[in-house]
């Protein structure tokens, strides 16, 4: 009954555990979310099936002579862990000591772990954007982009390369003819006889390209690409968004910014997101003269649309179509300023007017695009983080930023795209992995009915995290939210170990053994399940940690770290853990003179 009641509480446990992934949002939701339904009711169905299932087939089959056999390698793994426990149970304050440090030096190293939203994934291939000037020709454009492609193909790991000028056939990207995009798709990299790597790939053809002055390229991948720009609303990875009312005051500050960035470490594809850019011909009409030479300004507007836009003067019928008959100036007459100004307008007094006694004509840059976010326009600096982690970089960049730049009132920044997704993911997890943890002290709690045997179950907690810490170091790995899940899945099998193996200390002392006995026949009770638990979940994962197949990258960090964390909270568990629940009891069955003061907890 004490097993039972064990063991459904720890499958419990862990499915409560899962809270934070259920509370996810947006891409990590839609990612991760998947994996807790699947884990939180293979744990129900397993619950089920081991407390009804199993005892009742238990019973059917093993009638007879049933005793428990150990091969040898079982019988040598117990025996080593039996020896190794009782050295560490003859320096109990030492061991207990030199595992706190262990634990407090092992979540210090947390500190020294970059931080990301999720692994960059391998998609096996490369997406290159060029921003050319706004205001670039389609010829021109396609001459480039031209150029382009044929610069790209000349590396041998590029198998082909497509190119798109302007925006999609569908029309759902509002762009222009500067806005050139490349797919680049490369040959497997174990067949790369230049052994280069794809970010040194990368580099190299952000070298290669960069004869091309006044353009910004952005490297990034398919898949990648479209998440990443309906994430921060520009075509870039992380974005900073400077939001105002003055178009042309807003983009001063983009650009000042983009000075800022490019001092930082790690920050690559830098560029403005320009909103000006269209060169504009303006003509404002003068009140005074208007009135001066008797002109009305409905004629001044009329003339003017027909002479440099065009003005349908009939209609010209072919069978069942029709088309406009168009009235325009030739193209000589209306070239330049100066031409447009000798446009003539009749007075009232019949006197032909020249425009330019009537209006002022001067030739601007005005706004090409008007780019909103949440009905506020921005200019924004897209930029990309390579060759270090997105959290060390984006913070200096942050910090440098604040710095330096002092928007007025009216003005406002915000750093969106992979950074903000991280953002709210880390906060999420800020917000409800306490509240997880307080649930499960909870159920703890009722568990055992006191406050003690729940707090000494959660000690297991940071001794788990420092295994997975230290394989995170290990392999080169930064925090991400495949990070996270990984620590949240390890957390509640560590704790399933805690409340077992508490139960079965209990279970020896309620039989009237001494606590020493009783610690000792739990840990050896527990040798083959918790060390078996951890092998098969180790053994099961690593597939998934060595995986180097496409889009293995965001299940590595999570597989890593349970792997890490299983070694460090087996360890724990079975050496540590026994020895500080004994300490605790010790003070409470027994007096400082060693007299028995209560049988039982």
């Amino acid at each position: 009954k004490d097993k039972a009641k064990a063991v459904f509480f720890s499958k419990l446990i862990i499915i409560t555990a899962l809270i934070p992934i259920f509370s996810f949002q947006k891409v990590e939701g839609k990612m991760f979310s998947p994996l807790a339904y699947t884990l939180g009711f293979a744990l129900l169905g397993a619950l089920i099936f081991t407390l009804t299932l199993v005892p009742v087939m238990s019973s059917m089959l093993l009638k007879k002579n049933v005793r428990e056999k150990n091969n040898r390698f079982v019988h040598f793994i117990n025996q080593k862990c039996t020896a190794l426990f009782d050295t560490f149970y003859a320096h109990r304050k030492l061991t207990i000591g030199l595992a706190t440090v262990v634990a407090g030096v092992g979540l210090w190293l947390f500190s020294f772990l970059g931080t990301e939203f999720l692994p960059q994934l391998n998609e096996g291939s490369i997406y290159i954007r060029a921003t050319l000037p706004q205001s670039i020709s389609l010829d021109e454009s396609v001459t480039l982009a031209n150029k382009m492609r044929k610069k790209l193909l000349t590396f041998p790991e590029v198998r082909q390369v497509l190119s798109q000028t302007g925006r999609p056939n569908d029309g759902t990207d509002a762009t222009g003819f500067y806005n050139i995009e490349f797919h680049v798709d490369i040959y497997p990299e174990k067949d790369w006889e230049s052994k280069l790597t794809k970010l040194q790939l990368i580099d190299k053809m952000q070298e290669d390209l960069s004869i091309y002055p006044g353009i910004d390229f952005n490297f990034s991948q398919p898949i990648t690409d479209n998440v990443e720009e309906a994430a921060s609303g520009v075509k870039g990875s992380i974005a900073v968004k400077v939001f105002g009312k003055d178009l042309y005051e807003s983009e001063k500050y983009a650009v000042q910014i983009d000075k800022i960035l490019s001092t930082v470490q790690g920050i690559e594809d830098l560029g403005v997101i320009r909103n000006i850019g269209q060169p504009e011909l303006r003509i404002e009409l003068n009140e005074r003269q208007l009135a001066r030479y008797g002109v009305a300004k409905e004629d001044v507007q009329s003339i003017i649309e027909m002479a440099i836009g065009g003005k349908s003067a009939s209609l010209l019928y072919e069978d069942e179509r029709k088309f406009n008959i168009m009235v325009r100036y030739s193209e000589q007459f209306r070239q330049n300023e100066e031409e447009i100004g000798k446009i003539l307008v009749p007075a009232m007094d019949g006197t032909m007017v020249p425009i330019k006694e009537l209006a002022d004509i001067t030739t601007i840059t005005g706004p090409l695009l008007i780019f909103r976010d949440n009905h506020a326009r921005f200019c924004a600096v897209k930029f990309s983080v390579r060759g270090r982690d997105m959290g060390t970089a984006v913070a200096e960049a942050q910090k440098k930023v604040n710095a330096s730049v002092h928007l007025p009132a009216g003005y406002s920044l915000k750093w969106t795209g992979d950074f903000e997704n991280q953002q709210r993911a880390t906060k999420r997890l800020a917000q409800v992995v306490p509240i997880s943890i307080a649930i499960i002290f909870i159920i703890l709690f009722i568990l055992f009915s006191n406050a003690r045997d729940a707090g000494l179950v959660l000690l297991n907690v940071p001794f788990a995290a420092v295994g997975g810490i230290v394989a995170l170091l290990i392999t080169q790995f930064n925090f991400s939210i495949s990070a996270g899940i990984g620590f949240i899945a390890l957390f509640g099998i560590c704790i399933q170990n805690g409340v077992i193996m508490i139960s079965d200390i209990k279970a020896n002392l309620k039989l009237g053994s001494p606590l020493e006995k009783a610690t000792k026949e739990g840990v050896r009770s527990r040798i083959r399940p918790v060390i078996m638990t951890a092998a098969m979940a180790a053994i099961g994962l690593m597939p998934a940690a060595m995986s180097h197949g496409i889009g293995s990258e965001s299940q590595r960090p999570l597989a890593i770290v349970i792997i890490g964390g299983l070694i460090g909270a087996t360890f724990f568990a079975l050496f540590v853990f026994p020895l500080i629940v004994e300490v605790v009891y010790e003070r409470m069955l027994y007096d400082k003179n060693g007299k028995l003061l209560q049988r039982r907890i």
